[in-house]
């Protein structure tokens, strides 16, 4: 780290970008102000206010070669609210739909439509009422006994209390298929208020097996991941053949842990967070279970008897909260694991046993609801045999089925029309496709690389509080697609970016020590919205400054030399994977960092009135700020700004909005500046479902006294600090936030995107720990 560094992230910007958009002003004609001491009267630097539209970027698709499928919508006249599960109904040409109707308080309704490519009409089974449906199996002898199993959560009937209830309905198995909504009879059920599980499947054996979750909605608050004694967070096996006197099942003589005191003894296995699809495989009887992990990782399970899957001692193979007690078995581990980078929200699927994709016949398929990934593998029992992504889709996947014919169906939650199904189909060969940019100059974004002369159509802009990136310098910009191109703010969040939107960031280092004329670009970031999902990719600048080139896949270490007025240092800069990115910029940030309400609340500093024109008519390019008047004009917020383009729609005025403050500004109030760096650099994890789970909610809005960080006691690692805790009013010696800030390795925070300690910021939090009251002294403590 670079003391020079620390002034250039205190000191304003408004020269550098300034010489950026001089640029623009090159193109445009030189822009001049009014005499009312408003903005120009060209705006910013664009004719007549208005951005030019972006036609030139050539940001589009991926660099990778084509996944081998992509989706074809099944049954598009037919139209449904938020499909959820999808089951056929054997022996007939009917499927079954489970859907949240938008006109019933987001309940479910049960439905069903005849199996045909035209069909337009669903007939309602089960109408919305209290419950919200999760799953839906036929009985093996359906087509003998008639019955069909809804797995479903709802107030009990004896209070408010939520349960979650495995009930059996009858309906005719010969046509017209009648279905009797009075004919419920509750087989089992357990009190559940989130992560309920529900999920059902016949084993091959001729038992029943049934998903629980934890019961609640964060970090097993109940811990009931490890705790036998209930039915929640376990793989249940029941036999609902041969009921005990009383009840609808009885317990398996063979169940792993029968006779056992203390424990359910339906358990089968136990340990799972939010098992979201089970499906058992007809042919050979494995069962896969998908569960939904919390902070970084989903993963896929290959159900065995008696297995610990470890939550919430464990998310995965990962440990979450080591201080919590193992149960009765050791750590099994996922079959599949999934960061959080490519897989957020895991939906478990299918065996499929089609024709029409011969390749897969025999493998289980699954996807992501966030991310619209699907995958397949195959496995002998044993050992896994092959593993690979099949395909990346727009959708949010919450469930797989099959139709009539054993062909693949997809859920999609929302979607054309709030919701459909599709399948798979073999991708067709690329024709014309263009190739995605592999430097820079490729990009269509830039006017010419050297020099960084961006396309007129890229809007610069600042953030309040910058995260920390090693001491680089960073410059911004977007670039919105479309005649009327909207974003929509998102609370206090990232803001919402309509598709084909590229985000420009470039970063430059001083390769001298307080010497300006050192300093280089290092690298380019592009984050680009395609099929409503959000990728990034980073390039490298060449030693000459020309231009930059792709990033492989996997990301790239550099280290460059530093001179210093003690001598050279190394110092590493780490250029990011395609999937590392998405671990900050994630779902609970709201993908976008510094394009939120609260960071880009501010004046944008090349509003001045100032004249830019080139230096002679004879050499165009050549474009320098020339001196500004004595008098300049207060920088237009940017806000008032995006909204004057037509970008954004203001119900507030700025003044009324969510503001950060600079963190390195030391006339600023000091616990904004604090909050506000915590903010940028810890609440992209530490929010809730952000990735971290150490219970601390540092997002700007969140009061003080309700950040759980103030006098708590670390619910992890104490890192050896005597009393320690996360924040220790008056004690920055006790504090686990700051040595955590303070230090990079084991424990460093944050943990990526980061080698070199930023001093000002110990500085700031030492300062602003060391001027806290002690709780009982403010009545605010925790």
């Amino acid at each position: 780290m670079t003391r020079s560094s620390f002034v250039h992230q205190m000191r304003p910007r408004a020269y550098g970008l300034l010489l950026a958009f001089a640029a623009v002003a090159c193109a445009t004609g030189k822009v001049e102000a009014d005499d009312t001491n408003k903005v120009p009267k060209n705006g910013l630097l664009w004719p007549d206010g208005r951005v030019p539209k972006l036609t030139t970027s050539r940001v589009l698709g991926s660099p990778e070669p084509p996944l081998p499928y992509t989706s074809r919508r099944m049954y598009p006249q037919l139209k449904m609210s938020n499909p959820v599960a999808v089951a056929r109904q054997p022996g007939s040409d009917r499927i079954l739909l489970i859907t949240l109707e938008e006109g019933a308080k987001g309940f479910s309704t049960i439905r069903r439509f005849v199996d045909h490519p035209d069909v337009k009409e669903t007939e309602v089974l089960l109408p919305a009422d209290d419950r919200i449906a999760y799953d839906i199996v036929f009985h093996p002898q359906f087509q003998q006994n008639g019955f069909l199993f809804v797995g479903h959560n709802r107030p009990h009937a004896a209070g408010k209390e939520k349960y979650t209830v495995i009930s059996r309905f009858k309906m005719n198995p010969l046509p017209p298929y009648e279905f009797d909504p009075k004919s419920e009879t509750t087989i089992i059920e357990w009190p559940s208020d989130g992560h309920n599980g529900a999920a059902m499947a016949f084993g091959l054996d001729g038992m029943f097996y049934v998903t629980s979750g934890d019961g609640t909605s964060d970090s097993d608050t109940n811990l009931r991941g490890q705790e036998m004694s209930h039915l929640t967070a376990k793989a249940l096996r029941i036999d609902i053949e041969h009921p005990d006197p009383g009840k609808m099942y009885s317990v398996p003589a063979d169940n792993p842990f029968i006779g056992k005191s203390g424990i359910a003894p339906e358990t089968w296995a136990f340990g799972l967070r939010n098992p979201w699809r089970m499906t058992a495989d007809r042919e050979t009887g494995h069962i896969w279970i998908g569960n939904n992990g919390q902070d970084l990782w989903e993963q896929v399970y290959f159900l065995r008897k008696g297995e610990n899957y470890g939550w919430s001692v464990y998310e995965g193979s990962h440990p979450f909260y080591l201080n919590r007690e193992m149960g009765p078995a050791p750590l099994a581990q996922p079959t599949f694991e999934h960061h959080h980078s490519e897989a957020r929200s895991l939906t478990g699927g299918v065996v499929y046993y089609g024709s029409h994709l011969p390749e897969l016949r025999g493998a289980y398929i699954y996807g992501d609801h966030s991310t619209g990934k699907i995958w397949a593998a195959k496995h002998d029992g044993n050992k896994v045999l092959w593993h690979k992504e099949l395909s990346d889709t727009p959708f949010h996947i919450s469930g797989f089925g099959t139709d009539s014919h054993d062909e693949l169906l997809i859920c999609d939650y929302v979607g054309d029309d709030a919701g459909a199904l599709y399948t798979l189909i073999p991708t067709p060969p690329q024709k014309d496709a263009p190739p995605f940019p592999r430097t820079l100059s490729e990009s269509g974004l830039f006017r010419l690389v050297k020099g960084h002369d961006v396309e007129a159509a890229l809007v610069p802009y600042e953030v309040n509080a910058p995260l920390w990136s090693d001491g680089a310098e960073k410059v911004r910009y977007m670039a919105i697609p479309g005649d009327s191109p909207k974003i929509e703010i998102a609370g206090n969040r990232g803001w919402k970016f309509p598709d084909e939107t590229v985000l420009v960031k470039s970063f430059s280092l001083e390769f001298k020590e307080g010497d300006a004329t050192s300093k280089r670009w290092i690298e380019t970031r592009f984050m680009t919205k395609q099929q409503n999902e959000w990728i990034g990719y980073s390039y490298r600048w060449n030693d000459e400054q020309t231009d930059a080139t792709l990033v492989r896949q996997e990301g790239l270490d550099v280290d460059f030399t530093i001179q210093t007025i003690e001598g050279p240092r190394q110092q590493v800069w780490h250029y990011p994977s395609r999937t590392e990115c998405m671990v900050c910029h994630s779902r609970a940030a709201g993908f976008v960092l510094g394009l939120s309400t609260g960071q880009m609340n501010r004046g944008h500093s090349v509003s001045l009135t100032t004249t830019i024109a080139p230096k002679s008519s004879a050499d165009p390019g050549d474009c320098q700020p020339k001196t500004p008047p004595a008098k300049q004009l207060q920088p237009e917020n940017q806000l008032t700004m995006l909204e004057r383009f037509g970008w954004l729609k203001l119900e507030k005025k700025p003044d009324e909005m969510e503001r950060l403050v600079n963190p390195y500004d030391s006339t600023a109030d000091l616990t904004l500046r604090a909050k506000s760096y915590l903010h940028a650099n810890c609440a992209i994890c530490h929010v809730d479902a952000g990735g971290g789970n150490a219970q601390i909610q540092l997002e700007f809005s969140t009061p003080l006294d309700k950040m759980r960080m103030v006098d708590a006691i670390p619910v992890h690692d104490k890192f050896g600090l005597a009393d320690a805790r996360v924040v220790a009013p008056g004690h920055p010696d006790r504090s686990v936030l700051l040595y955590r800030v303070a230090r990079r390795g084991r424990g460093q925070m944050p943990q990526l995107a980061t080698s070199l300690i930023d001093q000002p910021a110990i500085d700031l939090l030492t300062e602003w720990i060391k001027q806290l009251p002690s709780p009982n002294k403010t009545g605010t403590g925790q």
